[in-house]
């Protein structure tokens, strides 16, 4: 059985007559229907049963069907693995990221691997670290870059920490709910209006941990959104507070458009992992892509881009009062 053979019969049962599918495969009618005998040969049974106005599939043609598509599909699979080894690759390579970390690093990440692969298409998709993992598990993502958690304990999964990344209550300059200068406690976060992703998000399940262990409180979440543009906007209205990483509002802080405090006592951390699936192959693509991204993030934090300076103090002539 060969693999042309199988290409003929699958496009003879698609366009329904001999004819038609010579015409597709650039080949002429008898030697397409001595492909076909040969695999009836083969098999020991009709594929096709002849009607007046062309053909059907037989009994032993939908069965046959059904392990051709699978034969060709990993045939295809195999041809792009093994270019994407060669000196100039084809193909496709797919990324999940948080939008936090999509927000910082998308743009430039895609310049550069372009650069580096012309002929390999690139994908990126973005979401909380929830729908990352739900992505990788569903064989739809080469690549996983996400926040750690109790998830990625299984053996199909390769995990390798980057970093461990602050969290920093985030609002308007105009600190419209007195939050004040300097650090803030993390018992605080129960009596400042808080806009956060509900649960289970990452983000939502780290502040109420922090809150539990700082004396039980719990957070005063008055919006739950998730999506981060949405919250990061509502934050900077003035309409609440929210909780992220420095590096994805470095932008809007410089231009003062939000202001960030350090919360302590617990601090809130998450380690940003990046993570393959055992249960689809790596291609040389993926691997360069994965190489970039540690670099990129290494980079950042050399720079100082993803952690802000010690000094996190508002703007001259910002009022700061107690919470009232």
């Amino acid at each position: 059985m060969e693999f042309d053979q199988l290409k003929a019969f699958l496009t003879v049962a698609e366009t329904g007559t001999f004819s038609r599918a010579a015409i597709r495969l650039a080949t002429t009618q008898p030697i397409l229907s001595r492909k076909v005998k040969m695999l009836e040969t083969m098999l020991g049974a009709d594929l096709f049963h002849r009607t007046g106005r062309g053909v059907v599939l037989s009994e032993a043609g939908k069965m046959l069907e059904q392990y051709a598509r699978g034969i060709l599909d990993t045939a295809e699979s195999a041809r792009i693995a093994i270019q994407a080894l060669g000196a100039s690759p084809v193909g496709h390579v797919t990324i999940g990221l948080p939008s936090s970390i999509g927000t910082v690093l998308s743009v430039e990440l895609v310049q550069e691997f372009r650069l580096l692969f012309p002929n390999v298409s690139i994908k990126v998709m973005e979401g909380y670290s929830g729908h990352v993992m739900e992505w990788l598990i569903a064989g739809r993502l080469d690549i996983a870059v996400l926040y750690d958690s109790p998830a990625l304990r299984s053996n199909s999964l390769d995990s390798e920490p980057i970093l461990t990344d602050e969290l920093f209550l985030i609002g308007s300059p105009q600190d419209p709910a007195y939050v004040g200068n300097g650090p803030v406690r993390a018992s605080r976060l129960a009596d400042i209006p808080l806009v956060l992703p509900s649960r289970p998000h990452g983000v939502r399940v780290l502040v109420d941990d922090a809150l539990a262990r700082s004396g039980g409180a719990v957070a005063r979440v008055q919006t739950e959104i998730d999506a981060m543009h949405s919250m990061l906007a509502l934050a900077e209205s003035g309409l609440g507070y929210t909780i992220l990483s420095y590096s994805s509002v470095r932008e809007l802080v410089l231009a003062k458009r939000l202001r960030i405090w350090r919360i302590v006592d617990p601090t809130i951390t998450r380690t940003l992992v990046i993570t393959t699936t055992t249960q689809r192959p790596s291609t040389k693509p993926a691997r360069a892509l994965m190489r970039m991204f540690k670099e990129k993030v290494e980079s950042y934090v050399r720079e100082g881009r993803w952690l802000p300076p010690p000094d996190t103090a508002p703007p001259t002539g910002v009022a700061s009062r107690p919470i009232v």
